[in-house]
């Protein structure tokens, strides 16, 4: 999302709030340092100017355990809001871990966010938890604008027929419109490997039109 919205000449900053499991610089191909200015805390910029903040960029090693308890994690995320310097961006995506953690809390009670873009995938499973998430946002106010299904289906290589390897219409069964389905490709993962995910060409014009339309 933040790589479609920055070839559309927008300025992104993503800050990566998956505490424990960050892996967003990973994806980005990002291992520079974040400096300090007189403001707060610097981002770093991707290849394409998308500014990135992480708990692995504070990180020496960055396969060095994060062991903390849900309180000291909340306040890793009042800190990261409060002491980064993003100067003017058209949009800061925050990307979150699965669930209702303390994370997403303090996030919502801290932040007045202009809406909530759910991922999910086509397993009942998955849309059991995402539901989860989706009821939190109700209940502190967040607008949720729709939803994304990742790992959504997969082509023949041979004939191009499309194959629904875990199911079908999950994202369907959340009550908000699905804008965006993410097919089983093994090119995302190997450039999110190389930290080059801002090369994959996605198309993501029905979520730029919900958030240009906020």
């Amino acid at each position: 999302m933040a790589s479609y919205l920055a070839q559309q000449g927008k300025t992104v900053g993503i800050l990566d709030l998956d505490i424990t499991g960050p892996s967003i610089p990973m994806m980005f191909g990002i291992t520079e340092k974040p400096i300090g200015g007189s403001y707060g805390i610097m981002p770093v910029l991707s290849k394409n100017g998308i500014k990135i903040m992480s708990m692995s960029l504070l990180l020496s090693n960055n396969e060095d355990a994060v062991i903390w308890r849900g309180l000291r994690i909340g306040g890793a995320v009042s800190q990261f809001l409060s002491d980064v310097f993003w100067e003017d961006l058209d949009y800061l995506l925050f990307d979150l871990p699965p669930g209702t953690s303390d994370v997403q809390l303090t996030l919502m009670q801290n932040v007045n966010l202009d809406g909530m873009i759910v991922v999910t995938s086509p397993q009942n499973l998955a849309s059991t938890i995402v539901k989860k998430a989706v009821s939190m946002a109700e209940e502190l106010n967040v607008k949720v604008l729709g939803t994304i299904e990742n790992l959504s289906y997969c082509s023949c290589p041979k004939c191009g027929k499309k194959i629904d390897l875990f199911g079908n219409g999950e994202a369907n069964k959340l009550k908000y419109q699905l804008l965006e389905s993410i097919p089983i490709d093994p090119n995302i993962s190997k450039l999110c490997d190389d930290g080059k995910i801002e090369d994959y060409p996605i198309n993501f014009v029905n979520i730029y039109k919900v958030l240009k339309n906020m």
